[in-house]
């Protein structure tokens, strides 16, 4: 059983970090569910789910929201002590979806001063999967400078760019599109989106 920890950040696109987890938890993944304190305010604005409260408070709405599952884990932004900012714990693979700039940039630069910043340090250094879904546009010199550091540490980054061959109708399909290129970087199989060649049956 795979263990991936998804972090949501400041940036818009909230969506894609709850459509993962949902995914990865249906196939079957332990996934440690981190978000910022701007992650949780754009998530308010943008979907209404307000989870606010203490640290257990939030990760019971979290197992409600997703159906109950007891693979879901959540640990507070300033939980250095949490088993996923040991290097002896270190997760299977991280996915930072959406990657705010900030985030990106803190990354880049070694910083470690939240759960998520460790997080990320610790699967750098294991030579784990490190995967960031930036939803920034348009980008300057600096997030681009950022980003192939990042790149060239190995980080996988794949932006939030949804596909358009299949004629998506609604917006899960955009959503479902950028989720399933993720799960294809995890090694998750799924049939979210249909691929460029592949007969819609």
């Amino acid at each position: 059983m795979k263990q991936i920890v998804i972090a949501i950040t400041g940036a818009s696109g909230s969506i894609y970090g709850l459509r993962l987890t949902e995914e990865l938890l249906r196939a079957d993944c332990r996934v440690s569910l981190l978000l910022t304190k701007s992650g949780l305010d754009v998530l308010r604005y943008e979907t209404g789910l307000e989870w606010e409260g203490t640290t257990s408070a939030r990760k019971q709405l979290m197992r409600d929201y997703f159906g109950g599952s007891r693979k879901l884990e959540h640990f507070d932004e300033k939980d250095l002590f949490a088993p996923v900012a040991s290097g002896s714990s270190a997760p299977d693979a991280m996915v930072v979806a959406p990657c705010s700039m900030g985030t990106a940039g803190r990354i880049a630069a070694g910083m470690s001063e939240n759960l998520i910043e460790r997080a990320a340090d610790v699967v750098l250094k294991e030579r784990r999967d490190l995967i960031l879904v930036p939803r920034e546009t348009p980008l300057n010199q600096i997030h681009l400078e950022n980003l192939l550091t990042l790149s060239r540490a190995g980080v996988h980054i794949l932006p939030a760019m949804p596909a358009f061959y299949h004629r998506p109708k609604k917006i899960e399909e955009l959503v479902d599109f950028v989720v399933g290129k993720i799960l294809d970087s995890l090694g998750v199989p799924h049939k979210l989106f249909q691929r460029w060649g592949e007969d819609k049956g």
